[in-house]
């Protein structure tokens, strides 16, 4: 596929896709869900592939949707916004929280609507300090969607949640972070070379037992401690046998760094 509407790069075991429509503040229009999808799968399906970042291009992560996209006048037949979100944004999470490596988010601007809600669907979200996090769905009628009534209960609670959802103000990066919605807010200067230390250190990491780790943790959502119990007990008899574990221990016993191959 040609891409027109992101950037995608694989080196060193790092993927990296860079929504890039500056102009349109990288909101979504079909054409750059067919490409984002086309990227994505390819990250799934290369073995090389260690650590996935995420990000935007220009002074916006995401703005959402793009509204020309599928624009309805007053008096005009509906579109069927159900059908978008069907067939577009919740694959485009879901895949994103089944990918077997680390997924970063690099927020370097306003992320707002859909595009707030894709970045909390990644593993670790960065964002830069003049960035911020708008759900703007209220200001048209909508809800929270893109996983964000499922996201922002469980990671900010219930009161946060309903403010954020119902009143659409902008939570600026770094009370962001003191609510425990993104991992860290750093100088916008630093963002860049934040982001690419952290993806080349999982390009480095024990990437099966991160895979798992990620998986145990949102599998937490909806299991019971025992079945919790349960998984993690064949998750660990798995990695068990797994070379980076064998490797791990070597390195801890010989006192040196380890040399994980993700395997």
């Amino acid at each position: 596929m040609n891409y027109e509407n992101i950037l995608f790069e694989i080196n060193d075991g790092i993927a990296r896709l860079t929504l890039n429509r500056p102009d349109k503040l990288n909101s979504f229009t079909q054409a750059m869900h067919d490409e984002v999808r086309h990227a994505v799968h390819k990250v799934g399906t290369d073995k090389s592939v260690r650590v996935f970042v995420l990000t935007g291009a220009g002074r916006g992560f995401c703005a959402g949707q793009d509204l020309n996209d599928r624009a309805v006048e007053p008096g005009a037949r509906a579109v069927d916004l159900g059908d978008s979100v069907e067939k577009n944004y919740a694959p485009l999470v879901l895949a994103l929280r089944a990918l077997p490596m680390p997924v970063i988010c690099a927020v370097n601007g306003v992320a707002a609507g859909a595009g707030a809600n894709l970045a909390l669907a990644c593993d670790i979200v960065l964002a830069a300090k003049s960035a911020s996090f708008v759900e703007m769905f209220c200001k048209l009628g909508l809800i929270p969607d893109t996983g964000g009534t499922y996201f922002l209960p469980r990671l900010i609670g219930s009161a946060r949640a309903m403010g954020l959802a119902m009143l659409g103000e902008k939570l600026s990066a770094e009370k962001a972070e003191a609510w425990g919605l993104i991992w860290k807010a750093v100088p916008d200067e630093d963002l860049a070379a934040e982001t690419m230390a952290l993806a080349r250190h999982f390009a480095s990491a024990p990437t099966k037992g991160l895979a798992f780790t990620k998986q145990a943790l949102y599998a937490s959502a909806h299991n019971t401690l025992q079945q919790q119990l349960t998984l993690e007990c064949g998750m660990m008899s798995e990695l068990g046998r797994s070379e980076d574990y064998r490797e791990g221990v070597a390195a801890f016993m010989e006192k040196r760094a380890p040399q994980f191959q993700g395997k």
